[in-house]
């Protein structure tokens, strides 16, 4: 869908907290924007660390016209995570690869111009809703725009996982980990994992072994209505939930993972004359 032209009047703009160079862009993309009669919100470190007053804070529960992530594919991410619904988000690269992000920062400004004119459009991405159960009670709850993965440490043996989908035994996984991934994430760890790349459209979900015991078990698609819950079946190994890179929990022997689609949806802003196909030839070198 595309908006009409001039719909754009509120703008957040989040930048990766590590980054100077992405601070510094966010400070003057908020004068760009208050120039052109948008009202713009910033996210708290960057108004501290900039020290910028009268501009209001981000608060990801708001809606927005548009929400800005400057950084790389973990600030995406980690906007995607929690920004409201229906807000639609515009990855900008300030560093290497960013295969998530829409643009980069040399071409920012050119694009802003087409964006801000309504000539865009969006794209809804799925997410997934993790619980984390021990002893038949929840203790933790998370959200996964990319994948969740459960992996032994590095000092670990094998771990073994029991894995269900829709209340049927699947597999008994005898490996270093698993991989479940969204069809946006297919292209993160589950591709470096010798995982399928999935169309980020299509209703699914992927379970990529990590490096299993038995060669004959590979990756698997399956569709994202159905609940899968993995077990964690290794007395003595320690081994870690991890979501998206950035937040998770270490697991206890018996403890369940329950993963289904979420009701949350991340939308991202996408060029018209940009497509999924030209970013796997672009920033995967698939050539052409």
């Amino acid at each position: 869908m595309s908006p009409e032209p001039g719909a754009i009047r509120k703008v957040a703009i989040a930048a990766r907290q590590d980054s100077r160079e992405a601070s510094r862009t966010a400070a003057e993309l908020t004068e760009w924007l208050g120039r052109r009669g948008i009202e713009v919100a910033l996210d708290s470190d960057t108004l501290r660390s900039r020290n910028l007053r009268d501009v209001a804070v981000f608060e990801p529960s708001k809606r927005y016209d548009l929400v800005i992530a400057l950084g790389g594919d973990g600030t995406l991410l980690s906007v995607a995570r929690t920004v409201g619904p229906r807000s639609p988000i515009l990855g900008v690269n300030m560093g290497r690869l960013g295969f998530l992000t829409e643009v980069g920062r040399a071409e920012l400004y050119p694009r802003l111009v087409q964006i801000l004119s309504g000539d865009f459009v969006t794209e809804d991405r799925s997410m997934l809703d993790i619980e984390l159960r021990r002893d038949g009670r929840r203790l933790s709850a998370f959200r996964a725009f990319n994948d969740l993965v459960i992996a032994k440490s590095a000092l670990s043996r094998i771990i073994q996982l029991e894995v269900q989908v829709r209340g049927h035994l699947m597999a008994h996984y005898r490996a270093d980990g698993l991989i479940i991934s969204t069809p946006t994430g297919s292209t993160a760890y589950n591709l470096s994992a010798g995982g399928p790349i999935v169309y980020p459209g299509l209703p699914v979900v992927v379970l990529t072994p990590i490096c299993p015991h038995v060669l004959a078990i590979r990756p698997i698609v399956v569709p994202d209505s159905e609940a899968i819950e993995v077990l964690l079946d290794s007395p003595k190994e320690k081994v870690f939930l991890t979501v998206d890179g950035q937040e998770g929990a270490q697991l206890a022997h018996r403890d369940q993972i329950v993963v289904k689609r979420s009701s949350a949806i991340a939308t991202l802003v996408r060029l018209p004359d940009r497509t999924f196909y030209d970013s796997l030839r672009e920033k995967l070198k698939w050539g052409g």
